[in-house]
């Protein structure tokens, strides 16, 4: 039997007007309301059906820690050390649990940079091992602006990337009076040891710093210091040395060529000549950031100019400096390396004898040394690196300094220069 439902919702028109008036108000109300909430919008999504899916849980958590101990890995070197006095290279290999050999793998990887050579401490050096001990990344960290990072090739051995920031340069004056020593007065007022020491090469032939100050002097010098992210990194540049004697002066300042005037524009330091060698000899091998290697085949920087000088040809200094390292490398043979004030550097390999010392005081034109064929190399020639700022430049080309004295346009340039660092240091 078919049951039938009373519906308003059907109900013809002359049923709806036989109704009462107070029922028809309440059916259409009623009516009204079903309508609004049938078309009212509804907030229930369809989700569709799942599936179930068999998971091999022991293979994904097992593939999620592999992934973990690789990028904790690749984070986190399996040795760290900050250099100490005392420390050597070999040790600090074995330190990290690595042969002999994998040491001069990376030796042979520095030879284009020396980097290992100039570690001191402070620094900090990162070893990075794969599961079989084998080395695949070693770090040297000399501050936040300079880090050299060695990393293995898939075949073995080892390329080098020597990464640089340049960071922020902020000035800032240090003023002082003599008490005592020039050195001690200089370290109360704020400079450090290596600053002192530029100062003190800086003016050398104008001044005797022992003898010639008197108590009561005053010396004020300009400073460039480097920032990284707020934070110094410890490299630093003279800007301008002034020093009051009663009442006659002397004073040097930093021109934009990096070689430092006096305020009439006349070089403190002898200029430099173009190649360290007492004639011309025929390059073998010229600057090349891009070459191809003739021992090892590799491309990779050769960052000087090669001489092919005989065995005992005097090597002489292209410009006075400072010796600051006198060793031997497995690789580049005995060397010798120069500083020309706080911009330049010379570098000299495979030399058959060093004729000076470490700290020794040098002048253009001095025999420092006998080329050779020490390291690894095809045979007897001078390998010649002129640095300036840390980056290795072609001595053949570089815009080397090799005049006394400003030309007239120069010395307007430099006037302006002098007179703004005049206001810095607070003479005007």
């Amino acid at each position: 039997m078919r049951t039938s439902k009373f519906s308003f919702l059907n109900m013809s028109p002359s049923r709806l007007l036989a109704l009462p008036a107070p029922h028809r108000k309440i059916l259409m109300a009623a009516s009204l309301l079903v309508g609004i909430s049938l078309l009212w919008p509804s907030q229930k999504q369809v989700l569709p059906q799942r599936i179930p899916v068999t998971l091999d849980v022991e293979s994904l958590v097992s593939n999620l820690s592999a992934t973990e101990t690789d990028t904790i890995a690749e984070i986190h070197p399996n040795y760290v050390k900050t250099i100490v006095s005392g420390d050597t290279l070999s040790g600090l290999f074995v330190e990290a649990n690595l042969d002999q050999q994998t040491m001069y793998k990376v030796l042979e990887a520095d030879l284009d940079i020396l980097a290992l050579d100039t570690l001191k401490p402070g620094n900090i050096i990162r070893f990075w091992l794969d599961n079989d001990g084998q080395l695949t990344k070693l770090e040297l960290y000399f501050n936040a602006a300079r880090q050299v990072v060695f990393s293995r090739y898939e075949e073995g051995g080892f390329k080098v990337d020597e990464i640089n920031i340049e960071g922020i340069w902020q000035n800032k004056s240090l003023v002082g009076e003599i008490q005592g020593s020039f050195y001690l007065s200089a370290q109360r007022a704020g400079l450090t040891a290596a600053d002192i020491q530029r100062v003190e090469s800086l003016l050398k032939e104008k001044l005797n710093f022992a003898r010639d100050l008197r108590a009561g002097d005053e010396f004020s010098v300009l400073m460039s210091e480097q920032y990284i992210d707020g934070e110094v990194t410890g490299n630093s540049d003279i800007l301008g040395v002034h020093i009051q004697r009663g009442r006659s002066a002397i004073n040097a300042y930093q021109n934009s060529d990096g070689n430092f005037y006096d305020e009439q524009g006349r070089s403190l330091a002898r200029a430099f000549q173009r190649i360290p060698l007492q004639k011309n000899y025929r390059i073998s091998s010229r600057f090349d950031r891009h070459r191809h290697h003739p021992v090892t085949g590799r491309t990779a920087p050769h960052n000087g100019t090669d001489f092919a000088t005989p065995t005992g040809t005097q090597i002489i200094a292209p410009g006075d400096g400072i010796v600051s390292m006198v060793t031997d490398h497995r690789y580049a043979g005995k060397y010798v390396v120069i500083e020309h004030g706080n911009k330049y550097r010379t570098r000299y390999l495979h030399l058959s004898k060093a004729l000076v010392h470490k700290g020794q005081r040098v002048s253009r034109g001095q025999v420092i040394a006998l080329s050779g064929a020490t390291g690894r190399i095809t045979g007897p020639h001078l390998h010649y690196e002129f640095h300036v700022n840390g980056r290795p430049v072609d001595p053949m080309k570089a815009d080397i300094p090799m005049a006394s004295t400003l030309s007239k346009k120069q010395m307007t340039e430099f006037s302006q220069l002098v007179k703004v660092r005049k206001m810095l240091m607070g003479q005007v």
